[in-house]
């Protein structure tokens, strides 16, 4: 994705051979800055702290951290505390671990001296892979907006509506979610993007909003709880959301608040479809509300808001009344019968296990 006419990705190894750089996403969408990662620690506390976030890019980003950890402790216990310590960041993501499974298996059979160059090339294969994917997604979706678009009158625009940030700042390249939508914009199909705010974090006012700003696709920032109300009115064409973990039988988990999404367009009879790469498919879980652990995070997230204060400086205000409690599930989980489908790089499925094996039947 372009940023000021330049090309950029969202993780790439720096200059100097010893680190590697990332977009720090807390400092958007009022600044665009990059951090170094240097350490194993550096590198975890990048996903625990969300400077980066979504579920491909924390894969990739732990796949960094495990070359980081092996140039400085290659042995096995060394090993053994690098994916320990990466997989203990963020619990609910299933790319996190499947990335660390992933170099872990094909380190452990080198000897010491082996190993860091041989997770330097798994990390940059983990984000060619990603990026290809998404293409994949983009192509697989890119029909289902022609298809909305054939039906409406000259020049009248698809209306998109998101939730969250599965867009490039999520994956490596591109972004799930919204990788149909760059594909229509591009393609010149007329669309237009409602963007939910996404508390508490408002990754889609403050991520998903920047990125569509950046490439020139039309959009409107609403609150969460607008969605239904343009369902109502016919003033939502179809709803594509991303993916944390998606069941072996099509239960989607996502950020917290797309459960109610789902409940809407079913009742307005809007189809509602997610963005999932296969990395995201949990194949050991058939059961998305009883088997998937839903991150708790802090409190603080719900009762302050962080923003560009009226002198143009940064800062943080508290919303809510000294002593109230509050609570902060990350994600929900919506059931595959709500889903009308699951768009990945190989095509489209029924949100199902038959539909999920008949793309992918050697899993």
């Amino acid at each position: 994705m372009n940023v000021s006419g330049r090309p950029y990705r969202t993780i790439w190894p720096a200059a100097d051979g010893m680190s590697v750089e990332i977009i720090d996403q807390t400092r958007l969408p009022h600044a665009f800055a990059a951090a170094r990662l240097t350490t194993l620690d550096e590198a975890a506390h990048a996903i625990r702290a969300m400077l980066v976030r979504g579920a491909p890019l924390i894969g990739a980003t732990a796949a960094w951290g495990m070359w980081l950890a092996l140039r400085a402790d290659a042995s096995d216990a060394g090993l053994s505390h690098a994916h320990a310590t990466l997989l203990a960041t963020r619990p609910t993501a299933v790319n996190l671990r499947w990335a660390l499974d992933r170099v872990r298996a094909q380190v452990a059979l080198l000897a010491p001296a082996a190993r860091a160059a041989t997770a330097h090339r798994l990390a940059v294969e983990i984000c060619d892979e990603d990026v290809a994917v998404n293409r994949g997604i983009a192509a697989a979706g890119l029909p289902l907006l022609r298809a909305i678009a054939a039906r409406k009158a000259a020049g009248e625009r698809v209306n998109v509506l998101t939730h969250c940030n599965a867009g490039w700042l999520a994956g490596v390249d591109l972004g799930m979610a919204t990788a149909p939508i760059y594909a229509a914009h591009d393609a010149g199909i007329p669309l237009h993007v409602w963007v939910d705010e996404t508390r508490p974090r408002n990754q889609g006012a403050s991520l998903t909003a920047w990125e569509l700003l950046n490439h020139g696709v039309p959009h409107t920032v609403i609150v969460d709880n607008a969605g239904g109300h343009l369902m109502q009115r016919g003033q939502v064409d179809l709803v594509i959301v991303g993916t944390d973990r998606t069941t072996a039988t099509g239960d989607v988990c996502n950020k917290i608040g797309t459960y109610l999404k789902a409940l809407a367009a079913r009742d307005n009879g809007v189809p509602f479809y997610a963005a999932v790469p296969s990395s995201s498919i949990d194949w050991t879980i058939r059961d998305g509300l009883r088997e998937i652990p839903i991150e708790e995070r802090a409190a603080r997230e719900v009762t302050h808001l962080t923003g560009r204060l009226a002198d143009g400086t940064i800062g943080t205000v508290a919303l809510t009344p000294t002593g109230s409690p509050a609570a902060n599930p990350a994600f929900d989980v919506t059931p595959a019968r709500l889903v009308t489908g699951l768009i990945t790089e190989r095509g489209v499925a029924e949100a199902s296990e038959a539909g999920l094996r008949r793309l992918f039947p050697a899993v």
